[in-house]
């Protein structure tokens, strides 16, 4: 034994070749599965004997009872063992596994089982992170099954499936990890498909069944049928009528016929419709007429509109914008009630899609129609202002509640709109003139201005070349601006018109309170436009002045430059 304490040397190195040299002979390898037999048992060893081997294999007893189980261990049993090592560096002995072997027979048999699809047994032996630990039941192999491929429903608890034999499927081997993920899910999904699928074989589409009520959600009602299908009845499909939730109809257990609509064989679902049963209340359309009032029941308010019935399970809606003439986007909650009887008048029938529309104002008396029997155009009324936007004023008339329209532009003669607009408040009273109406399009149209006197109205009888005497208001950069006298009218003398010579045409030879005559340049009065002239005046009094020698002027005097020098040439030619 002191020969080979140190296996570093020359002579150990030559005798481990030997003995590998032989051992190839009778194919022992490293990392394979071998069989031997068990000669003799200690407390704490079992011994085996591999053919083939110089030595016997020392395995603990707590491994081989582990593999064993609850089986007895005798002397010449056969056992397989992974062999790791032919022979240890350190002690010279064979070093062998019995679980190893037990693994890899038992990941080569799951191998084999997941290669053909087949169902394996096995018991959940622990609970991790994620998912639940499996013990295949014949090699003692052991898998993972993730949480959510534990059962085809949430389980709260999965206690009372540990040591349960239970069918797995093997769904994916990792070789290289040597992992191997099972799932239970599939099994009890593909069993219960193969047993739903016989039970919907014995169902049709128009066979009428009688269920009792299972569940009720807010989209339809569950039935069970025959104690052995769930079938669904959706909310359209329960009732003619319209319905909020089908708990007003349905209590758990109650019995009820239906009729089948639809299968799904790949979904395993079968749809049904209660309100087939009965005769379709629109097949009595021919009885109702578009543009005639009719009586109808109120039975559901929405967002957008109300929905009511003009007889039992004949419904229609009423839309948001049909509820009243004078509020906009009402909400239907302030204008009806459920179960309030209305009349209404039919505005569309579509017999393809079965729909009905009403309004409910239309059976109203058209609160612009009256207006207009009362106040026609050119009428003078007062009215409150209920609201000011940027350009516009609204204007309430309390007896028909209803609002008409008044421009900033419409509120004076004079002076900027956007200026004008400021003076008024909401909750003022302002008396108005009524402009237009167009009962139709709900719209009326009010003006301020024209409760006075039109301004333009003294250039009614004017004509170009006509001379008019103003009176400046202001002097800018732009021009002089001025108004006729006896007149708030406004108008600008351009800068270009104030005089021939340009450097005569300058707005500071004039100041606040001048009155200074001009000649009309261009008028049209029906686009209230007019322009004024000062140089227009001058070359007009010029040749007037060149042919009598003289040009009598009212207001201010203006200075001619070329007068003298045209005299003189005119005094020429009479010689």
């Amino acid at each position: 034994m002191e020969f080979y304490k140190d296996i570093s040397n020359s002579k150990s190195q030559e005798f481990k070749k030997l003995l590998i040299d032989n051992f190839s002979k009778t194919k022992i390898e490293e990392g394979k599965i071998l069989t031997g037999k068990i000669s003799k048992i200690t407390d704490k060893h079992v011994y085996l004997l591999i053919e083939g081997m110089k030595s016997e294999a020392l395995i603990d007893i707590s491994e081989v009872k582990l593999v064993y189980g609850n089986k007895e261990i005798k002397e010449n049993q056969k056992l397989d063992v992974f062999l790791e090592k032919i022979e240890d560096p350190k002690t010279g002995e064979v070093i062998v596994s019995a679980s190893k072997a037990q693994k890899i027979k038992g990941f080569y048999i799951l191998e084999k089982a997941f290669e053909a699809g087949e169902i394996i047994k096995g018991k959940f032996v622990s609970k991790i992170k994620g998912g639940l630990i499996g013990c295949h039941i014949d090699t003692g192999t052991l898998f993972f099954v993730p949480g959510s491929q534990v059962d085809t429903k949430i389980l709260k608890s999965f206690d009372h499936l540990f040591n349960v034999e239970l069918d797995f499927k093997i769904i994916k081997i990792d070789k290289i990890r040597g992992n191997i993920l099972c799932s239970r899910r599939e099994v009890i999904s593909s069993s219960k498909k193969e047993d739903k699928a016989k039970i919907l074989s014995k169902y049709s589409v128009n066979q009428i069944v009688t269920g009792n009520v299972k569940g009720i959600s807010s989209f339809g009602v569950f039935f069970e049928v025959n104690n052995e299908i769930d079938m669904l009845c959706h909310l359209q499909e329960i009732s003619y009528s319209r319905i909020n939730h089908p708990d007003e109809v349905f209590s758990i257990g109650q019995s009820h016929s239906m009729k089948i609509i639809s299968i799904d064989l790949e979904k395993g679902q079968i749809s049904t419709s209660i309100k087939m049963l009965s005769p379709d209340p629109f097949e009595n359309i021919s009885n109702y007429e578009i543009g005639k009032t009719y009586k109808a029941k109120v039975i559901k308010l929405v967002d957008y509109g109300a929905f009511c019935e003009l007889q039992p399970g004949l419904t229609c809606l009423c839309h948001s914008s049909e509820l009243s003439w004078t509020r906009k986007n009402v909400t239907p909650n302030k204008v009806l009630k459920v179960n309030e009887e209305i009349d209404c008048v039919i505005t569309e029938i579509d017999r393809d899609k079965k729909r009905i529309a009403i309004s409910y104002k239309l059976a109203q008396e058209n609160p612009y129609e009256s207006f207009q029997n009362k106040y026609p155009e050119n009428s003078i009324l007062k009215g409150t202002i209920s609201n000011i936007k940027d350009f516009s004023i609204y204007v309430n008339i309390q007896d028909f509640d209803i609002d008409g329209f008044l421009h900033a532009n419409d509120l004076s003669y004079s002076g900027k709109p956007e200026e004008q607009i400021k003076e008024y408040n909401k909750g003022d009273e302002i008396e108005v003139k009524v402009l237009e109406i167009k009962p139709k399009e709900q719209r009326i149209k009010f003006g301020v201005k024209q409760l006075q006197e039109d301004p333009f109205n003294i250039f009614k009888d004017k004509k170009i070349n006509d001379i008019l005497t103003v009176k400046v208001k202001s002097t800018s950069s732009k021009g002089i601006l001025v108004s006729p006298e006896g007149s708030n009218f406004e108008i600008l003398i351009k800068k270009s018109a104030i005089a021939i010579n340009a450097e005569d045409a300058r707005s500071n030879r004039f100041i606040t309170g001048d009155r200074i005559d001009a000649a009309i340049s261009e008028i049209n009065i029906e686009k209230r436009k007019i322009s004024l002239s000062i140089k227009l005046l001058e070359e007009m009094q010029n040749k007037e002045a060149v042919s009598k020698f003289s040009s009598p002027l009212s207001g201010k005097s203006l200075p001619f430059a070329n007068l003298s020098e045209k005299l003189d040439n005119k005094k020429k030619e009479d010689k």
